[in-house]
């Protein structure tokens, strides 16, 4: 597979999203070390040092060649500069064709629609250049938010696996959701169809 990566820079009827940047390292920081938002992620509340190192990992992630691979964004608002959110693509399956689809956003900037509308152009991605079958997302099941973004994509609830993992000192559950590229392209006329805009290159 060749290297594959966004045309960036990508817009949004309010965000624009791009790659990460050494500038975004504050902005990474208050997302990262906070509880409400680490709440239910696998990783607890990171120092500065420790979002340096990670803001690291993210600015290589620019380009899916095969398994294992991922493209990270960073959603910025277009009206203030502001970084609002974290979007990533993983290919988890070469073979399967599968890819997972990660988000967080900004404590100050949640509720808004913000992850919705950045992870389309994602899976925009993911089904028309990389060639995906299938998508997943996947969130602690006491995640209301996140499992609300992904039933906002059209994304469909394929399992509840009851506390099917020890993190955090506690059992925990997970929810998974899925859409497969035929799928999307039904949800992305409907989209259209319901004059909700679309992702354009610049």
């Amino acid at each position: 597979m060749n290297r594959l990566t966004p045309p960036w820079p990508v817009l949004t009827e309010r965000l624009l999203l791009r790659p990460f940047e050494e500038g975004d390292l504050e902005a990474l920081h208050e997302m990262q070390s906070n509880l409400d938002v680490v709440r239910y992620l696998y990783h607890d509340a990171r120092s500065l040092d420790e979002v340096r190192a990670v803001l690291a990992r993210k600015i290589a992630s620019t380009a899916i060649a095969g398994e294992g691979d991922g493209v990270n964004a960073a959603a910025i608002l277009r009206e203030t500069g502001e970084l609002v959110g974290d979007i990533s693509l993983w290919m988890v399956s070469e073979g399967h064709e599968q890819g997972e689809l990660g988000f967080v956003v900004h404590p100050a900037h949640q509720r808004r629609g913000y992850a919705t509308e950045a992870a389309r152009p994602m899976l925009d991605f993911a089904f028309d250049t990389v060639r995906l079958h299938r998508v997943v997302g996947r969130t602690e099941a006491r995640n209301t938010g996140s499992a609300r973004v992904l039933e906002k994509l059209g994304m469909r609830r394929e399992a509840h696996l009851v506390e099917n993992e020890w993190v955090k000192g506690e059992w925990q559950s997970e929810v998974v959701y899925a859409v497969l590229a035929r799928e999307w392209a039904v949800e992305q006329r409907r989209h259209r169809d319901r004059g909700e805009g679309s992702s354009t290159i610049v």
